[in-house]
């Protein structure tokens, strides 16, 4: 789309990354033009180990919708939980999970989801890295950001994952517009 000037427009999309964990969970916002990224702000999600499992979940979803309530977002993406040998702590980040994927559900945002690796090799090139070359990574490409933590690194890293799908995803839907255009013109010829 062109504007008054004839430069091109392109809307701001604003993203929200959450890395689920019960006792830390990351948030990290991002807004996206085009191929721009600029960082809006992080932070960490954090629940008292001291209280029940209920009384932490609850805090966890009160945190994150006031982050939403804050930011705003277009759209969310997170990260999927792998499974490791402690059955218990799985189970428990599991249910962390659910609170991830419930306060956005419950705001009618679009919800993404992505693997470590894919997040991984999408940020710093290399399905597993690890959170050093991630943090580093997520502060060059997001350059005077003040990331509160691991965390929160993880989070922006994967609202830059999704960034980057929705950007490949958007130029391939646009692709096959044009072409879908062109044959159209062609056929009615």
């Amino acid at each position: 789309m062109l504007g008054a000037k004839g430069e091109h427009m392109t809307n701001t999309v604003r993203i929200l990354g959450i890395d689920p964990g019960l006792r830390r969970m990351g948030w990290g916002v991002i807004d996206v033009t085009g191929n721009r990224l600029c960082h809006v702000d992080n932070g960490i999600v954090i629940s008292d180990a001291r209280k029940s499992l209920a009384e932490r979940l609850a805090d966890l979803h009160t945190g994150l919708t006031d982050v939403l309530d804050l930011h705003r977002p277009q759209r969310v993406a997170v990260e999927q939980t792998f499974v490791n040998k402690d059955a218990v702590a799985t189970l428990k980040l599991g249910q962390a999970r659910a609170i991830a994927l419930l306060v956005p559900a419950q705001a009618g945002l679009p919800i993404a989801e992505y693997a470590p690796n894919h997040i991984k090799k999408a940020v710093v090139g290399a399905g597993h890295a690890d959170k050093g070359q991630i943090h580093a990574m997520v502060s060059l490409l997001l350059p005077g950001s003040a990331i509160q933590g691991s965390d929160a690194a993880d989070a922006l890293a994967i609202a830059i994952c999704h960034a980057h799908d929705q950007t490949g995803s958007s130029r391939l839907d646009e692709a096959i517009a044009q072409a879908d255009s062109r044959h159209l013109k062609r056929t009615a010829r």
